[in-house]
């Protein structure tokens, strides 16, 4: 993007992120690059039919590719794949040179850094749930300028998993994702019970949701039969620095895509529990547990 290209959002967008948490863009990539984005997952998904479980090995050694309980070569179940970019071109083209990277640098930025990169697929009959949560429970940084792009790789209808959010949760608390010393990853239903009814986020591929670390999010099964895959590209200010290990580390982690490196810090008040990183593929093996409770 040069300095004589129209910048992505509008005002009434920025101040609607900021209010709301969340806002949606059209045409966050180019059609090239959505075209060639698909056809990598869905290669992804043929090739898990050869796996039992979650194959692949990220650079601390956990499984890249995760499948859901009950996968299997008859009805693949991929469902998360962990930084993408380091194996995929265009995940990596998109991650530093698309419209959705100068939309995240207009709200946090303009220095801007990558913090981690993720695809959540939900394929036909997979049951696969993101439980209600705020990422920053579990990526603590000096400040909270951060949010995830949200990339549409298929149409998302009603019907098929849609992201849900609660606008305005960004601007309250942290809430608590340990229960009963364990670490769900989720907020629980008594305090989801005050915090006002879901927004599901639809839209057409190749469009986006742009959304706050601090949001209130979820989403419900795929009830259909075609896929439903969301390219999650996750931003900080460049001035917000991570206080532990990263949930999702790749050798891209504080790559500047935006802006220029400053050297300085920035710290906000605020307080929360530390998450804990996932020892298997990924955070759907902790929301998945239960507790005592």
């Amino acid at each position: 993007m040069s300095a004589s290209d129209p910048l992505p959002l509008t005002d009434e967008q920025v101040t609607a992120f900021w209010s709301d948490g969340y806002v949606m863009m059209d045409g966050a990539v180019s059609i090239t690059d959505l075209v060639d984005l698909q056809a990598s997952i869905a290669s992804w998904v043929e090739e898990s039919r050869n796996h039992d479980g979650p194959f692949g090995t990220t650079m601390d050694g956990r499984a890249r590719f995760d499948v859901q309980p009950g996968h299997s070569a008859e009805q693949p179940a991929l469902r998360r794949v962990a930084s993408p970019q380091e194996v995929c071109d265009v995940h990596l083209r998109i991650m530093r040179d698309s419209p959705l990277v100068d939309a995240a640098a207009q709200l946090v930025g303009p220095d801007l850094v990558v913090n981690n990169v993720k695809t959540n697929c939900k394929q036909p009959g997979s049951n696969t749930v993101v439980k209600f949560h705020q990422d920053f429970a579990y990526e603590a940084h000096s400040n909270d300028d951060m949010l995830a792009a949200l990339l549409f790789v298929d149409d998302v209808t009603p019907d098929n998993g849609p992201l849900e959010v609660i606008p305005g949760t960004h601007r309250g608390p942290v809430f608590e994702h340990w229960q009963d010393g364990v670490f769900t990853g989720t907020v629980v239903d008594e305090d989801l019970a005050h915090l006002g009814t879901p927004v599901a986020c639809y839209g057409t591929a190749g469009s986006a949701c742009l959304m706050h670390t601090r949001l209130v999010h979820g989403s419900a099964p795929n009830l259909t039969e075609v896929p439903r895959t969301l390219a999650i590209f996750s931003y900080r200010s460049e001035d917000s620095r991570i206080l532990h290990p990263n949930h999702i580390p790749s050798v891209n982690e504080g790559e500047v895509v935006r802006g220029v490196v400053t050297g300085r810090i920035r710290a906000t008040p605020y307080e929360m529990a530390l998450g804990e990183l996932p020892s298997t593929a990924s955070f759907f093996d902790q929301q998945a547990q239960v507790t005592s409770g």
